[in-house]
C-alpha cells in the first residue's frame, strides 16, 4: 500500500447494509493503520437499528473507537464537512441501494447524504461500496446515473450469489484502499462488476 493514505482525511460513512458492517469495520481499521484520519458518519438507520449483526450502540461504539472521534449522526452536524473542509475524500461503505438512489437524485435527508453533498461542494471524490440485493433490478438505473456523475467512484462489485440472488451486488471491501487511491488520481478501478467463480 502506498503512502498516499498517510495523513489522508477520509469521511467514513456507513449506511444500513448491516450484514456487511464487519467487512467495513475491518477496512476502517486498515485505513487507520495506514495512517489515514477518519471522520466517522452513520445514517440514522445504521445508528439506530439493532440486528443480529450487532446493536446500534455497539456499532456506534466500534466506529467511534476505530476513528478516535465522535460519530456524526445528524444532518446538522454533517453539514459542516464541506464549509470547514474537513475531508479529502468521502467513503460510503456500505452504501445501500436506498442511499445510492438518494445520491443519484440529489436528495439530502440523512446524515450520510448530507455528508456527501457537503463534501462534494469542493469537487472532491466520493467512493461508494455498494451492498444491495436489487442492484441489477430497480436500483440499476441509479447506479448507472452515478457511474456517469463527476466525482463518484466505486469499489469493484461482486455478484456474490448470482444463482440464488441474481440481482445482488456487494462491493469487494478488501479493494477499498485501492479504490480510494485510484479515486484520488481520478481513476475508476475496473472491472467494476464481476462474478464469483465459486457459484
Amino acid at each position: 500500500m502506498s503512502d498516499i493514505l498517510n495523513g489522508l482525511r477520509i469521511g467514513y460513512a456507513m449506511t444500513g447494509s448491516f450484514c456487511t458492517f464487519e467487512k467495513s469495520f475491518q477496512q476502517a481499521e486498515l485505513l487507520v493503520r495506514s495512517g489515514a484520519e477518519l471522520l466517522p458518519v452513520m445514517s440514522e438507520h445504521a445508528s439506530a437499528i439493532d440486528t443480529r449483526f450487532g446493536t446500534a450502540a455497539e456499532n456506534i461504539s466500534r466506529l467511534r473507537s476505530i476513528a478516535g472521534k465522535e460519530v456524526i449522526l445528524s444532518i446538522a452536524d454533517a453539514e459542516a464537512i464541506g464549509p470547514k473542509e474537513l475531508t479529502d475524500i468521502m467513503v460510503v461503505a456500505p452504501c445501500t441501494s436506498n442511499t445510492a438512489a438518494k445520491l443519484a437524485s440529489s436528495v439530502t435527508d440523512t446524515a450520510v447524504t448530507m455528508a456527501v453533498k457537503s463534501h462534494l461542494r469542493r469537487g472532491k471524490p466520493v467512493v461508494l461500496a455498494i451492498a444491495s440485493n436489487d442492484s441489477l433490478m430497480g436500483s440499476a438505473k441509479n447506479l448507472g446515473e452515478l457511474f456517469n456523475r463527476k466525482n463518484y467512484y466505486f469499489v469493484p462489485m461482486l455478484q456474490d450469489d448470482w444463482i440464488n440472488k441474481p440481482a445482488s451486488l456487494v462491493a469487494e471491501f478488501s479493494m477499498l484502499p485501492q479504490a480510494i487511491e485510484a479515486a484520488l488520481k481520478g481513476i475508476q478501478l475496473r472491472p467494476i462488476i464481476y462474478h464469483s467463480s465459486a457459484n
